[in-house]
């Protein structure tokens, strides 16, 4: 909204240095900085809030380390919504569907945690919404994007088709498979995500960078000097998602200065889905979802983690009577914390590996 006001002013009475303002760069900046001001400003006054009212108690099977944890509130991720949306509006071109499908995934997702934070903290109810109902709004959200960008003239450069990463030139169709590969990489990958949020920071900093790095794909493709320089499909309209990728990236560097070590929120499922749900989308639309395991590994790994253990466990309880475990504990950051880690070493060094995925991802791009 404030892109249109001041590109009226500057159309209009053409004040210097303004016209910077169509400029996907200075928009694309306007909005993180947005962002970052807004979780900054206002989340003490979020924290405040949700200290009197949504507690969450630690698990009982969490390490030991978190029953130093009690006390703290959840539901942060209700900041990063608000910060998100609040600058995709002011400066995304609200007429791009781009923008409304990657605000709609946020906000979608982010409905959907809340209600299962709600029930968890305020209601009292063991576990939250029941995990087929966040398995209808993962699907409902995945279909109503796969069938819009089907659908939509907008998205007809590709349909179907998709880049495969490291390869020139080389396409895949998913033809009829197309919805359930759009349900499936929104569902795995918002709950992925949510499966990440155990550590003061983690999420978050790894959001931040695998969020970021995809803005940057995003402007690539919507430029298409840089496409046709770096043989990749432009899509016109693109460059938009980079405005609402950097607004998120920032909204998640934003509420890591309340975040970080020793945590004063926790961004709840409130948080965690909205951000899984608006990086696979981001992807989506975008072409890059067969890069995720790589961009996102370390969101694979802790999925790959909890799948593993599970798995085995009733596998050894079945054939031996006793359930057997691979992992001290799953998702594999709790492992390594039960192994002696600091809990800020086992988030540092995370980031540290979601950095290198990032820039192996950004490879890519000169290798095909």
């Amino acid at each position: 909204m404030l892109y249109y006001f001041l590109k009226y002013v500057n159309d209009m009475f053409h004040p210097p240095g303004l016209g910077v303002v169509n400029y996907i760069t200075f928009r694309a900046g306007a909005a993180a900085v947005t962002a970052l001001l807004i979780c900054l400003v206002f989340g003490p006054k979020i924290i405040a809030y949700l200290k009197s009212k949504v507690i969450e108690p630690v698990k009982e099977e969490a390490p030991k380390e978190h029953q130093k944890k009690v006390g703290i509130p959840t539901m942060g991720g209700t900041m990063i919504i608000l910060a998100v949306l609040i600058s995709g509006l002011l400066w995304a071109k609200l007429n791009d569907p781009f923008v409304w499908l990657i605000l709609l995934s946020v906000a979608w997702m982010g409905v959907v945690g809340f209600i299962d934070d709600y029930r968890k903290v305020i209601l009292k109810i063991k576990g939250g919404l029941e995990g087929r109902y966040k398995i209808i709004g993962q699907v409902g959200l995945g279909v109503i994007v796969a069938v819009y960008t089907y659908f939509n003239p907008k998205f007809s450069v590709l349909l179907s088709q998709t880049e495969v990463p490291f390869f020139k030139n080389w396409v895949i169709d998913y033809d009829g498979f197309y919805i359930p590969i759009c349900v499936f990489i929104i569902t795995a990958v918002s709950n992925a995500v949510n499966l990440t949020d155990g550590l003061d920071g983690l999420a978050a900093g790894c959001s931040a960078i695998v969020v970021l790095t995809l803005a940057g794909f995003a402007y690539l493709t919507g430029n298409v000097k840089f496409a046709n320089y770096l043989n990749i499909t432009y899509i016109e309209g693109a460059g938009e998602v980079a405005i609402v990728a950097l607004g998120i990236a920032a909204a998640c560097i934003g509420f890591l200065w309340f975040n970080s070590h020793p945590a004063q929120v926790f961004m709840g499922d409130t948080g965690s889905l909205a951000l899984g749900s608006a990086i696979a989308v981001i992807a989506l639309l975008i072409k890059k979802e067969l890069l995720l395991p790589i961009l996102a590994g370390i969101f694979f790994i802790e999925t790959l983690s909890v799948i593993v253990q599970r798995g085995w466990f009733k596998y050894t309880k079945k054939r031996y009577g006793e359930g057997r475990r691979v992992f001290k504990m799953a998702p594999i950051h709790h492992h390594f914390q039960l192994e002696g880690w600091a809990e800020e070493k086992v988030v540092i060094r995370f980031w540290i590996i979601t950095i290198l995925l990032a820039l192996t991802s950004l490879i890519t791009l000169k290798l095909r």
